[in-house]
């Protein structure tokens, strides 16, 4: 078993802006006092807060308004009141989205509203954040100003919510933020109960609130979790809906078997309004199929990507993988329905259950779009000098099965030109429900040198790091899901065959049975480790180094001999999350 090689220790910094929180404290547990704090911040700033809709603001008067913006969201986590709302709503599903028209009458917003926003709504359990991806970059290509909601945030919460595929600014957060939490507060006390909404319902008003004042032509919103009880379905009359690969996720929510999940996913559906979606398990097609019936909506199937009309020319897509070649084409017929709409207002559609959609000629502004798309964090390769990290927050076995092909094909491309052995690594974490011991199966034929776990938590000793933080559980819950993580990983490397059929490496650089396993506590410690000193951004003298005893400096010797590194980062989007802060200061700033 592995060592825990550095002990917590979360004590904040001085520069966070959020006392109570804070200073002296851990960031993880429950406060108490986190609701009242926040009340009386809000007072507090909605005297002294500068103008935001001034330009000649210093900065630092952004930065801070901003942080105690997010320390304030984070009230929202665990605050008593999101719990009485859960345990309230849980046998009654549909008060939630009673209880979120509540919340956005009281934010001052209508359903009626929404409409405005011309909304294109995807859900689905692998690709659909891919697939909006993808569908804001095709319209964005067109001219449209586009608006982008999406969960969950990699480094900064302001990803959520994007202007022409860019994160809103400080200001523009800072601002709509306070307009917001103010009305809120404001009429607790002519509310029944007299409750704030929950951290993500609060940021999906946000988000509409955005969108409305910014005046954006197109609004592409991600479900949160679902589809039926999800707060994004307050939206009563988007102009067309899709849904992505279907899978097994979110198990306590949705329901224990992929029909169960379909039907959840199909509450998105609504008369009249065109959907789509991929070839998809049969029960779970038959289920959709009948969800579109019932609420009178036509439902297409969209054709494999090799089927659009292209004269021979391929369609390149900026996002790696043969999955997304599925959420591309979603993506195709997503965008071509609502420009159809856009440009024949009127024009209804044809009715039909699963009928296959029909395959046209891209546009030359889709094969662009489709050419250009980011989406960090997905299949993504970072090389920083001679470490070579693969990134992808699969979650799902379906999903992590995916990122296993894509790692087997990318990392041998990258091997080929090394100038001599290669030691690979995994850094592994995963979170919730998810079947942590079935993804760890599927990696093991990936033959690691050393299996890497640690909690979701960017630094041992945290600065300023709000956008981060989650209050929802404790951090030795956290080291004990990573505990039980390595134990899987030792279980399943026992059993596994060593033949070597299906490997890319025929020799590992450590030559016994199994892969050494480290449980770091967080995700700065364990690159640190990983990296010996390699790359450049984490060697970085204004990076604290933590100290780790001998004998795991001495299990090191592997990587620091090897002529390349290369790390798969994957089981959660908020380890890659952190992981990239750490990496690029493009995402942390």
């Amino acid at each position: 078993m592995a060592d825990l090689v550095v002990p917590i220790r979360a004590v904040c910094s001085p520069c966070c802006p959020a006392p109570p929180l804070c200073h002296g404290r851990p960031h993880w547990g429950h406060f108490p006092q986190k609701a009242s704090w926040a009340t009386n911040r809000f007072q507090t700033i909605s005297v002294c807060r500068p103008n935001l809709s001034s330009s000649n603001i210093h900065l630092n008067s952004y930065f801070l308004f901003t942080q105690d913006a997010i320390c304030t969201l984070n009230t929202l986590q665990t605050n008593a009141s999101a719990l009485q709302q859960v345990r309230q709503e849980r046998n009654h599903p549909q008060q939630q989205l009673q209880a979120m028209q509540g919340f956005l009458e009281r934010a001052g917003l209508t359903v009626e509203e929404l409409n405005r926003l011309n909304i294109i709504h995807v859900t689905g359990t692998k690709g659909k954040g891919s697939t909006c991806a993808f569908t804001e970059k095709i319209l964005r290509s067109y001219g449209f100003r586009t608006g982008f909601y999406s969960s969950p945030h990699l480094v900064q919460v302001r990803e959520r919510i994007r202007i022409n595929g860019q994160p809103i600014g400080k200001d523009i957060f800072s601002k709509y933020f306070w307009q917001i939490y103010g009305r809120l507060e404001e009429s607790k006390v002519d509310a029944s109960g007299g409750t704030m909404p929950a951290y993500f319902r609060f940021l999906t008003i946000l988000a509409f609130h955005v969108f409305l004042q910014e005046k954006v032509d197109v609004a592409v919103i991600e479900v949160g979790i679902g589809g039926a009880y999800d707060c994004t379905n307050i939206i009563r009359k988007p102009w067309v809906c899709g849904v992505a690969s279907l899978g097994i996720d979110h198990t306590q929510i949705l329901g224990d078997t992929i029909e169960k999940i379909a039907w959840q996913k199909g509450g998105i559906f609504k008369p009249g309004v065109p959907a789509f979606t991929v070839s998809q398990p049969e029960g779970a097609m038959a289920v959709l199929r009948d969800r579109a019936k019932e609420i009178q909506c036509p439902l297409w199937l969209c054709p494999n990507l090799d089927d659009y009309q292209t004269d021979g020319t391929a369609l390149h897509l900026g996002l790696a993988g043969k999955h997304q070649r599925w959420n591309a084409s979603l993506a195709l017929q997503l965008s071509n329905s609502w420009l159809k709409r856009r440009c024949s207002p009127g024009k209804s559609s044809r009715m039909g259950q699963g009928l296959l959609s029909t395959s046209f000629r891209p546009s030359s502004e889709m094969m662009m779009g489709l050419a250009n798309t980011e989406w960090p964090g997905r299949n993504q390769t970072l090389r920083n000098g001679e470490v070579t990290y693969f990134l992808d927050g699969a979650h799902t076995v379906r999903s992590m099965q995916a990122c296993v092909d894509w790692f087997k094909g990318s990392a041998a491309q990258h091997e080929k030109n090394a100038s001599g052995p290669v030691a690979r690594v995994l850094l592994f974490n995963a979170t919730g429900d998810r079947d942590s011991a079935a993804m760890l199966k599927l990696l093991v034929p990936c033959h690691f040198d050393f299996a890497v776990f640690c909690p979701n938590i960017t630094e041992a000793i945290v600065s300023c790091n709000a956008d981060q933080q989650n209050f929802n559980v404790s951090v030795e819950n956290m080291l004990t899901r990573c505990m039980d993580n390595q134990r899987s990983w030792h279980l399943h490397n026992r059993g596994v065959d060593q033949g070597g059929a299906g490997l890319l490496i025929e020799e590992r650089l450590v030559p016994d049975n199994q892969a050494d396993t480290l449980v770091f506590p967080c995700i700065l410690s364990a690159l640190q480790w990983i990296s010996q000193g390699r790359d450049a951004v984490l060697a970085d003298a204004n990076k604290q180094v933590l100290a780790v005893k001998p004998n795991i400096r001495a299990k090191a010797a592997v990587l620091r001999e090897a002529a390349q590194i290369h790390v798969l980062v994957t089981g959660s989007l908020h380890l890659v999350g952190g992981v990239l802060k750490h990496l690029s200061p493009t995402y942390s700033n």
